[in-house]
């Protein structure tokens, strides 16, 4: 073998631990890892400020592989470096509860910033943490104290940037000069159908030159001092992200390398075999010679850097200590002290005072109550502010020129938006929020999707929830959007009926740790409704009793959203004709699941068979609340172009639906 000092030597280690992996596993993608080992080599090595004995350091670069296909290089580099990543866990690859799943996933492994799979978000998710980089170190970064100062860098492939969310977060990231996002792009040609020629042409430095980047072309990823010059050249850049590409071979080192044989498929034992003695490398599956370990282990360099930087946290925090509690608070991802007072407070309030209101108006109302002292909060729109209300009296917005503070005008990019969001968030010292209409969920709902799978923190402001948005007709009435973000494991979905159950769904989504909330809000005025103090509380269960007849009821009506008023009206008018009804609002059934079966037994009594569910959506996933002796009254249409009254008497969403229905279940 070559001696230790030969980055070659180096990277053959990365494309070793691939091969043997995606064989043992008899699935997997070596083409990657084998051909980006030169470059991953270069930047985990010689420029990335990292810890392995500290994968949470808040000061680390981070990184991320946007396509996650690869992902034996990252488990590689990981375990190479010093990570608590063991060889037996890479043998364990694509195996059932293994640390090394098929794709990266987030808490799953250490060192994995990002899940990533589906392609290009993960560009996105850099774009996210870039943005959150610049924002803290705007704010915090004072009198030459430099406590937030590091680089995002991601690798990427053709299939990223096919993918027209690569387009979305890369043109933001231009106007907004995130010079330190620094992308790697894997320019080898070579995609699972073969040679991209057929299919891709674009020409993707000056695509990225348009959008603002500095690009640096034809750098030969084989070569270790030409990706280290690039990357060189690519931090002296701090007004522009940077662009480097790397001109790759696939699976550098097998005998089909260069065809998308290599691509997602193991290499054989005989191809094994043959890429070793190409490559030079000795020795039986996943052993790594002592020397190559030594040259590899970044424990040590890892805690001088983390080191140093808590020395200058320690000057920070003896020169501002105010500001160097709350830049704790803050990446320690804890809410304000006095938020969960301040949020019942303004609950309490708001059922004092409560007026007829759209829930989109309540949403902004509450956002003017509580962001002034939540700093963390990063909120956002995709060109839709003044309709979502999602801005805030005083709010600094996120400008070209300044690239501080909390509002981001995000354009039409609702997908690469939500992506953004997912980046700040999992970067830490963020809360993100950010909204589009329901409708337009669709195209964000891949990043809704991954934010849920990660069980992370990202608040999704869907306005202009029903055929109540009237005049835009059938192409911005949301039908079936509501339904299906509700089939979505880890999602809390909040369809609120007034400016109470508004401010709880905000309350849920700020407190909740384990999960993004999607809030479904209306554009039309719906009725306040009274409640008593038990009433109050119970709303933050998902469902209750809103309305109760003096009698004990035969009947309940389930509703959400500007429905409830509907239901309520009904049940009156039941209850006054001798058939005493119970109205129950479960503005989110998620919430109301996880309650006790005595609570959720409390409010759908099992003994009241006759239920009747209203919503104006898809009635899909209203079954399971009214059962097969119960009704549901919805759309399973696409809606009309019509003023907001007559769309709801053209469906028949009217009281007296809903009481007929009663009664003909009744009898």
């Amino acid at each position: 073998m070559a001696d230790s000092t030969s980055p070659r030597l180096r990277a053959n280690a990365i494309r070793a631990l691939a091969m043997d992996a995606v064989q043992a596993a008899n699935s997997g993608h070596p083409g990657m890892p084998m051909g980006m080992a030169d470059i991953a080599e270069v930047l985990w090595r010689d420029v990335l400020k990292h810890n392995p004995n500290n994968p949470a350091w808040a000061d680390r670069d981070r990184f991320v592989l946007s396509n996650g296909h690869g992902s034996m290089l990252l488990y590689a580099v990981l375990h190479l470096t010093g990570y608590d990543l063991g060889i037996d866990d890479l043998k364990a690859f694509r195996q059932l509860h293994s640390r090394t799943p098929g794709h990266p996933e987030y808490a799953e492994t250490p060192g994995v910033e990002t899940t990533t799979g589906p392609l290009g978000q993960g560009i996105a998710n850099g774009v996210g943490m870039a943005l959150a980089e610049r924002l803290l170190a705007a704010e915090f970064n004072l009198d030459g104290h430099d406590i937030v100062d590091h680089h995002t860098y991601v690798f990427l492939g053709d299939g990223c940037l096919m993918e027209g969310i690569s387009h979305e977060a890369c043109s933001l990231a231009g106007t907004l000069g995130l010079g330190k996002l620094i992308a790697l792009y894997d320019d080898n040609g070579i995609s699972i159908d073969g040679s991209v020629d057929g299919w891709f042409r674009d020409d993707t430095p000056a695509r990225f030159e348009s959008y603002g980047w500095q690009v640096i072309r034809n750098v030969d990823g084989h070569d270790a001092e030409a990706v280290r010059a690039a990357l060189a050249k690519a931090q002296a850049e701090t007004g522009k992200p940077t662009l480097i590409c790397c001109k790759t071979i696939i699976g550098f080192g097998a005998t089909n390398a260069g065809s998308a044989d290599t691509h997602g498929a193991p290499l054989g034992g005989d191809g094994i075999t043959a890429a070793r003695s190409t490559l030079g490398w000795d020795g039986e599956a996943f052993e790594i010679p002592e020397v190559v370990r030594t040259a590899w282990d970044r424990r040590e360099q890892g805690a001088a850097a983390e080191a140093a930087w808590n020395e200058r946290l320690a000057a920070y925090r003896a020169a501002h200590p105010d500001k160097a509690a709350e830049f704790e608070r803050r990446m320690a991802g804890d809410l304000p002290a006095d938020l969960v007072d301040k949020l019942a407070r303004l609950v309490e309030d708001v059922q004092a005072n409560g007026k007829k209101n759209a829930t989109r108006k309540a949403s902004q109302a509450v956002l003017n109550a509580i962001a002034p002292g939540m700093p963390e909060l990063l909120g956002g729109s995709a060109d839709l502010t003044g309709s979502n209300g999602t801005i805030w009296k005083g709010v600094e917005p996120v400008t070209p020129e300044t690239v501080k503070g909390q509002y981001v005008n995000y354009g039409v990019r609702e997908f690469g938006m939500t992506a953004i969001g997912n980046g700040a968030r999992l970067h830490g010292g963020f809360l993100p929020f950010s909204g589009t209409f329901l409708t337009f969920s669709d195209y964000a709902r891949n990043a809704v999707r991954l934010a849920a799978l990660m069980r992370i923190r990202n608040i999704l402001v869907y306005t202009h929830d029903s055929i109540g948005l009237g005049e835009d007709g059938p192409t911005h009435q949301p039908i079936e959007h509501i339904g299906s973000l509700r089939l979505m494991p880890n999602l809390d979905v909040w369809r609120p009926c007034d400016d109470v159950e508004t401010a709880v769904a905000w309350e849920s989504a700020l407190l909740r740790q384990d999960g993004p909330t999607a809030l479904a809000l209306t554009r039309q005025n719906v009725e306040h409704q009274p409640r008593t103090a038990e009433q109050l509380a119970d709303v933050r269960r998902g469902a209750y009793t809103l309305w109760e007849p003096d009698a004990e009821p035969v009947a309940v009506v389930i509703a959400t959203g500007s429905e409830v008023e509907l239901a309520v009206a009904a049940a009156q008018a039941l209850s006054a004709e001798g058939t005493p009804t119970r109205v129950v609002s479960m503005p989110c059934e998620e919430v109301f699941l996880r309650q006790t079966p005595e609570y959720q037994q409390r409010v759908l009594p099992a003994a009241v068979t006759t239920r009747v569910a209203i919503e104006a959506g898809s009635t899909g996933t209203w079954w399971r609340w009214v059962g097969a002796t119960g009704a549901v009254i919805g759309i399973d249409s696409f809606g009309v172009s019509a003023p907001a009254g007559d769309a709801y008497q053209h469906f028949d969403l009217t009281t007296d639906r809903i009481t007929n229905t009663v009664r003909d279940l009744l009898n």
